[in-house]
């Protein structure tokens, strides 16, 4: 059985409130309810909802002063919020709407017209809350923007096996969509050696963490292979991300996310063994070179490997000797086949 979605309804007026409460109850959500603004911004942090209807008009602290405050806090800043209105008055709308409100319900309404309402806005919360990467969550945000489709005629650019894409200290200007080809992330420490921190492959995007900070980029970007990129000026890429605050909101939690990421894989650049990482960079290029569970081969020359791992050339190649003599591996000049991933992952020293 299906989790109840949970709704705040703040409205002052006691017969109004209690109608919707009835409806919503007879309709399968769990609800709660306050009296006033206060009430309701308690109640959404204490716990918060998976969505909030509001009213404009109240005493003491209006819904615009609701929406501000809950907007503030990270816990609350993304969750969907619909206005309820007696009044219809364009300037009314397009203050809300500037503010962030998902959408307006103008009294009196149709049952059907607000329950409609709050499963649009559900269903749109579902899809940007399971994004798992910032592809997947610009590809569902564009579905409810109303800009150009980012994908529509846009300026495309080859680069060449081992040509730098951006350097670090570039101002990024463009996002990059991924249309053929696999690209490395990475950074040169004060001894000139290379630190693999990603690999990005067809469909992904590049460069979105600097466009979005609107600052210089902070990492080198350059082709493993010959690719093929479709350039995203910075403008409309901010356009996507900011116009919509439970986009917004979502942005900030994958940021947190892949921050934490980066801390895991540096914790354990730190504490595993050189044949421990090696093991878990393998996997790490098998997942993103795996295609519907084929034998997968990557060929990856051994000092971009020892930059994934962060140890010495003659380290790598001396971990890589010892897995295909175990056949976890088969070699054939730079390119390796790994034969047994389960293995392989399953390294623990």
């Amino acid at each position: 059985m299906s989790k109840k979605h949970r709704i705040l309804v703040i409205e002052d007026q006691e017969d109004v409130r209690e109608n919707i409460v009835e409806l919503l109850e007879l309709s399968n959500y769990q609800v709660e309810s306050a009296p006033n603004g206060k009430e309701g911004i308690k109640k959404a942090l204490e716990s918060p909802p998976d969505l909030i209807l509001c009213d404009i008009m109240m005493p003491e602290m209006d819904g615009y002063e609701v929406l501000y405050l809950l907007t503030k806090n990270p816990s609350t800043a993304s969750l969907p919020f619909i206005f309820l209105t007696a009044k219809a008055e364009k300037s009314d709308f397009r203050k809300g709407m500037n503010m962030g409100a998902d959408d307006y319900i103008t009294k009196p309404f149709e049952e059907m017209e607000l329950l409609g309402a709050i499963e649009r806005r559900l269903e749109k919360y579902k899809e940007l809350s399971n994004a798992s990467g910032m592809d997947e969550l610009v590809q569902h945000a564009a579905k409810y923007q109303n800009i150009e489709e980012l994908s529509k005629e846009r300026k495309t650019q080859t680069f060449k096996k081992k040509e730098i894409i951006y350097r670090e200290g570039d101002f990024g200007n463009f996002v990059y969509k991924i249309l053929n080809g696999k690209i490395k992330t990475y950074h040169i420490n004060e001894d000139g050696k290379e630190f693999i921190h990603d690999i990005r492959k067809e469909g992904d995007l590049l460069g979105e963490q600097s466009v979005i900070q609107n600052n210089s980029r902070t990492e080198f970007a350059e082709a493993m292979e010959d690719s093929k990129v479709m350039l995203i000026p910075k403008d409309d890429f901010q356009e996507l991300i900011f116009k919509n605050r439970e986009v917004s909101g979502q942005f900030i939690k994958l940021l947190s996310n892949n921050l934490s990421q980066r801390e895991k894989e540096l914790m354990e650049m730190a504490y595993n063994t050189v044949r421990k990482r090696t093991a878990d960079s393998l996997i790490k290029l098998y997942e993103t070179y795996s295609n519907d569970g084929e034998k997968v081969t990557v060929d990856v020359s051994r000092a971009d490997l020892a930059g994934m791992v962060g140890t010495a050339t003659e380290s790598v190649i001396r971990i890589l000797s010892e897995f295909r003599k175990d056949q976890w591996i088969e070699i054939n000049g730079s390119a390796i086949t790994i034969l047994e991933p389960e293995k392989i992952s399953g390294v623990k020293f």
